[in-house]
């Protein structure tokens, strides 16, 4: 959207929408397309845009965000049941929960583990109940309802009123106690208006991604219990509790720049145990603010070492607070001061790579950070989907190193590209896995070329051609990168049908030939689950005059998700023995 409009609380959009009768509905996306064009203001907390030559409409956001239907007033005559206001707020970025907060440690504080339950109006308590509340399992029905009907119609048909009814579903969902299955459900509203709207930032992999968590979750939540409902029902504010006194050594600093308007820095640091703490600084913003943030203070104590400087440096800490995620808190009663760093080579730092790769992957792919420390020689490039990505060596495995981010205002792409014009040169590396059939990890930071000393922040700092050494030789015996296995002939068909619904699926054609395919490799579920999906799209029965019935999107979105989940957990599998790992075991101590 071409407007600078505030932020709009999910339950509102969802309101203002639910008001408009029948015929204004179905002029919505036209009313937001023409509200794109028009011309605004930006006055203090206020926006006005200019609906036509005697009509205005305005936006109050006291504090930043549109909280209630109240908050956005037009003049015309049809206020305000009018179109404008519903337009508006569909037109309008998604507002966020409020940031997490942290408590104030007390004396008698406990550390709270990860995944005990606390939605925004409580605390985690022992007196949750094991089983879903019976308005928890009304909410995921109609999160499960709002979000069939989005993957029935697909990113070209799912216009503001579906928005707004998924909008409606996470709201109900966040206040019945069920703070993750509302983000995905936003997440996915999300990636529909920058799909609708041609934004570059849209990812159809990241669509698939949250729809099928919404739908999956909503579908395991009403039967579970225990420890596995604690985790369906997620955390909407990260606990922190004391822990004591920290010294800290800095290891690299990654931008930040979400789908959802959020930009900033994050710092990664490790302790001498090799345990891992994150500084944050992310707060809504664009590409400035991800390429700035790197350059401001650390929000914690009285240090006035910046997040490009604490990833070089070290850091003490009195009074810490942390939370489950490894995230410092910034409270009043916290204390650091600028300490000494260690290089990558060095203690304690240097144990982070001595752990063998497939351990680390193991961590990875079961609840870990993602991370992965790992010394590569450089062998090449390949091409892929998305553009080139770097070939290495590591421990004897041919390695896709990709960049992290590819928006052009960050450095990720052009680093990977000077680095491809160096074979043969060995670094020691920091990435984050990235689970698919062949090793790949999206690259994070590196050494420096030609001081093994010092680190490059690949998100934050720029390689020059003077950085790089002399062209080496690639190392002898460096294999290609293999073939694929054929998955992707079911993942191809997941992706279309979140893109552009049951209807993509549903033309007559024959599976016949791939699901045979996907046999010959071993992939007979996977086969079979194709053939499912073909012909969940392609039913529709008719009643007993001959016409046809509405299609059972419920039997569509059950076996998509079959689908979804299944070339997820082959991904896993396939990822772990790419890297000989084992998906279901943590990493041995």
């Amino acid at each position: 959207m071409s407007l600078d409009l505030p932020p709009v609380a999910p339950a509102v959009t969802a309101e203002l929408v639910q008001g408009l009768t029948p015929r204004l509905r179905k002029r919505l996306d036209a009313g937001v397309t023409k509200l794109a064009g028009r011309p605004s203001v930006r006055d203090g907390d206020t926006v006005r845009i200019a609906v036509d030559d005697d009509t205005h409409l305005e936006l109050h956001a006291p504090g930043g965000t549109v909280t209630s239907t109240d908050a956005i007033r037009c003049g015309c005559l049809l206020a305000p049941d009018c179109l404008h206001r519903a337009a508006a707020a569909s037109a309008a970025p998604i507002a966020e929960p409020e940031p997490e907060s942290e408590p104030q440690p007390t004396p008698d504080a406990v550390p709270v583990s990860v995944g005990e339950d606390t939605p925004d109006t409580r605390s985690a308590s022992p007196t949750e109940p094991d089983t879903p509340t019976p308005d928890q399992r009304a909410a995921a029905q109609a999160m499960y309802d709002a979000a069939a009907a989005v993957l029935e119609a697909g990113t070209d048909g799912a216009g503001a009123v579906l928005q707004a009814e998924l909008l409606r579903a996470a709201h109900t969902a966040r206040i019945s106690g069920l703070p993750r299955i509302a983000a995905s459900a936003v997440s996915v509203v999300t990636q529909l208006r920058a799909a609708r709207g041609a934004d570059p930032a849209y990812r159809l992999a990241e669509l698939t991604a949250a729809l099928r968590d919404v739908l999956g979750t909503a579908h395991r939540l009403p039967g579970s219990t225990g420890p596995e409902l604690a985790t369906l029902r997620g955390t909407a504010r990260q606990p922190y509790a004391p822990d004591g006194s920290l010294r800290l050594y800095g290891l690299f600093s990654e931008p930040v720049l979400t789908a959802t308007g959020y930009a900033g820095a994050v710092t990664w640091t490790a302790d001498a145990e090799g345990r891992l703490y994150t500084v944050s600084d992310v707060l809504p913003g664009g590409p400035g603010r991800a390429v700035g943030a790197a350059d401001r203070a650390v929000r914690i104590g009285d240090t006035a070492l910046t997040h490009r400087e604490l990833s070089r440096a070290g850091l003490a800490v009195a009074g810490a607070t942390v939370s489950p995620t490894g995230r410092l808190g910034a409270g009043a009663g916290v204390r650091a001061v600028r300490a000494s760093g260690a290089a990558w080579r060095e203690d304690p730092l240097a144990g982070l790579w001595a752990l063998p790769v497939a351990d680390q992957v193991s961590r990875a792919l079961t609840g870990g950070d993602g991370l992965l420390f790992l010394d590569v020689t450089l062998t090449g490039t390949v091409r892929e989907a998305a553009g080139d990505c770097l070939l290495a060596d590591c421990d004897g495995l041919t390695l896709r190193l990709a960049a992290a981010h590819d928006h052009p205002a960050l450095p990720h792409r052009d680093n990977l590209r000077l680095l491809s014009a160096a074979p043969g040169t060995r670094l020691r590396v920091v990435a984050r896995l990235d689970p698919s059939p062949l090793p790949r990890a999206l690259l994070l930071a590196a050494d420096h070329p030609r001081d093994p000393e010092a680190h490059l922040d690949l998100g934050l700092d720029r390689l020059q051609h003077a950085d790089l050494p002399a062209p080496a030789m690639a190392p002898a015996g460096s294999s290609p990168a293999p073939d694929e296995a054929p998955l992707h002939l079911l993942r191809r068909r997941v992706h279309q049908a979140a893109s552009a619904g049951r209807r993509v699926l549903a033309f007559p054609g024959d599976s016949a030939n791939d699901s045979r395919r996907l046999s010959r490799y071993g992939f007979a579920c996977a086969g079979d689950l194709l053939d499912e999906l073909h012909s969940a799209a392609a039913d529709r029965s008719r009643d007993v005059f001959g016409r046809l019935v509405p299609a059972d999107i419920n039997r569509f979105a059950r076996t998509w998700l079959a689908a979804a989940h299944y070339t997820e957990e082959v991904d896993r599998s396939l990822c772990a023995a790419a890297w000989g790992a084992d998906p279901a075991l943590p990493p041995s101590p």
